[in-house]
């Protein structure tokens, strides 16, 4: 298999997210390995992160990989007024992939288009999240053991939410029906309500949040309130505190039912839900690791026979 680029969601077919769960899966049973010894992971995060830019290093030390790269734009050339291209190329000359968050939508793919090594998108500004969405389908299907006609609820900012948006796209395979809950500031944008009437994907609309709504989901997902994306910080306040998830609000889930969340959470999930059952974010970020694992070997290559066939898997 050829190296290649991780930009977007919307590329990846049916078969070739399986095939991810699968390899992902290969991982969670050993994450400890040296398949990529030599190898070295550039982590440009041009906005902040913990846990994205954190599975990916950890990822890539994991596989025996070594780590380059900066978390705060500042500290580097960009500074200085380097270019996206200029510093592109540059990291190139020392990496083997980069991965890449930027505030900008679009700069993944532009990075993909000038640099000779795989680009990896950790985000670009509200657009896609391709990353934490295939930890969220591998999370998906941990947890409901298969990605088949289900129910979904997308609850709070799901106008900047750049991961429900790749999360839409993923399951347009699937069949799932979607309830997006989110005040009129921060209702689904309405490109992504065209691109499920194109691919046929059935969903509600909400603006009420509680036990009756919520009870038949299978996943309720639920997403912080982008701060650092409202210009008008007077309708951030207003907004902020719309939707809370309490425990109480969960007597009537049905078993099988698990709360995501990409994190980090602000006050969208209050904290006695955490002792719940159906609470599942904490799990879902460790399974970062193991879909990075995955995409990190996929983007330079490595098939998951190589992975299967694997003898320097370590204690």
């Amino acid at each position: 298999m050829k190296s290649h680029d991780f930009v977007t969601i919307a590329d990846l077919s049916r078969e070739k997210i399986l095939y991810m769960i699968e390899l992902a899966k290969e991982f969670e049973k050993h994450p400890n390995r040296e398949l990529l010894k030599g190898k070295v992971l550039a982590t440009l995060f041009y906005e902040p992160s913990t846990r994205t830019r954190l599975s990916f290093e950890t990822a890539a030390n994991r596989l025996g990989a070594r780590v380059i790269g900066f978390s705060d734009a500042k500290a580097s050339s960009v500074s200085k007024g380097e270019t996206l291209k200029d510093t592109i190329m540059m990291v190139s000359n020392y990496a083997d992939v980069i991965a890449m968050r930027h505030y900008i939508e679009g700069a993944a793919q532009y990075a993909s288009e000038v640099a000779p090594i795989p680009i990896i998108n950790a985000g670009d500004g509200a657009h896609q999240h391709p990353s934490q969405c295939m930890l969220d389908l591998y999370t998906i299907h941990q947890t409901q053991d298969t990605l088949e006609n289900l129910n979904i609820y997308l609850v709070g900012d799901l106008k900047y939410g750049r991961t429900v948006h790749s999360l839409i796209m993923a399951m347009r395979h699937f069949n799932p029906t979607f309830h997006f809950i989110a005040p009129r500031e921060l209702a689904m944008p309405a490109e992504y309500k065209l691109y499920c009437k194109q691919c046929g994907i059935h969903y509600q609309e909400h603006t009420a949040f509680n036990e009756k709504i919520i009870q038949d989901a299978d996943i309720i997902y639920m997403t912080r309130v982008q701060k650092e994306r409202f210009s008008d910080l007077m309708e951030y306040e207003r907004v902020k505190n719309v939707y809370i998830l309490r425990r109480e609000m969960l007597s009537l889930c049905k078993p099988n039912m698990k709360i995501l969340h990409p994190l980090p959470r602000v006050n969208e999930i209050a904290y006695d839900v955490d002792a719940d059952p159906h609470a599942y974010y904490i799990q879902q970020a460790q399974n970062g690791l193991y879909a990075r694992q995955a995409i990190i070997c996929d983007v330079l290559g490595l098939t998951i026979d190589d992975v299967r066939n694997d003898n320097t898997i370590l204690a």
